[in-house]
């Protein structure tokens, strides 16, 4: 069974964590509104959606792909690059462990779930602003004896690996080079991210369905051209946190 793990918008969205965006104001009404039809997409992509409200006293916890990777084998606690929301963890850790073996890594060694793309074998994952090369190190000790290959990538112009790349399929790339090391993803095809939309390229693929953000219609226009089937919701509120679709759910197989 697909499930997508998905936690409610904190109140205190507003105070969330930024990097590159300055802080604009976030309507929790519309916030709320479009969580809700995010959720719907992913029920519409097959996936059985639960939503937690754990941690809603932490302004990020929205985003719960950072604190949590899950693999087939083994789920992997984060470190998480700032402070303020390793206060996620432990909700995180009781909620997986009903499904996975939990691994965790620890500090100083530093990672969140929105630097890791995993393309079948292959798992990419960012070094950037909250990832490091400990991190990536850590992440590699852990899943390498499950047949894993992990590729470090340089990101410089986004918050995670995945704000500016995503794969449209097992050998395809969507990517801005402007902020991710294009040359990481040797012997991938890539579709370069519009000048217009450079947040376009955060693309959240749910078995054959595409989704993406009614924000970037070009984008949206772009991938359909290409023969891709898209499913999208807006979530504008999100965006202004320096979130993209990824970062907003935990998709995984259950085991059961």
């Amino acid at each position: 069974m697909l499930l997508a793990i998905t936690h409610l918008p904190s109140p205190a969205l507003q105070h969330c964590e930024l990097t590159f965006l300055k802080s604009e104001p976030i309507s929790m009404e519309i916030a709320n509104l479009q969580h809700q039809a995010y959720c719907a997409m992913l029920e519409r992509c097959g996936a059985k959606v639960i939503v937690l409200d754990e941690n809603l006293a932490c302004p990020d916890s929205v985003f719960v792909e950072d604190p949590i990777i899950v693999f087939d084998e083994v789920a992997v606690l984060t470190s998480m690059g700032v402070e303020s929301r390793r206060k996620e963890s432990e909700a995180m850790e009781r909620v997986f462990s009903k499904y996975r073996k939990i691994e965790r890594i620890v500090l100083p060694a530093k990672i969140e779930g929105g630097d890791v793309l995993k393309i079948g074998k292959k798992i990419f994952v960012g070094e950037s602003a909250r990832t490091n090369k400990e991190g990536i190190e850590a992440l590699k000790t852990i899943i390498k004896p499950f047949g894993y290959e992990v590729i470090a990538v340089k990101v410089t112009g986004c918050l995670h690996l995945k704000t500016g790349a995503t794969a449209l399929d097992d050998k395809t790339i969507f990517i801005n080079s402007h902020w991710v090391d294009a040359e990481a993803f040797e012997g991938f095809a890539k579709v370069e991210a519009l000048n217009d939309e450079p947040f376009g390229a955060n693309v959240l693929k749910m078995g054959n369905i595409l989704c993406m953000n009614e924000a970037f219609p070009k984008s949206i226009a772009h991938i359909k051209s290409l023969g891709y089937t898209v499913d999208s919701c807006n979530i504008s509120e999100f965006v202004k946190a320096e979130a993209g679709l990824t970062c907003m759910s935990v998709p995984f197989l259950s085991n059961d």
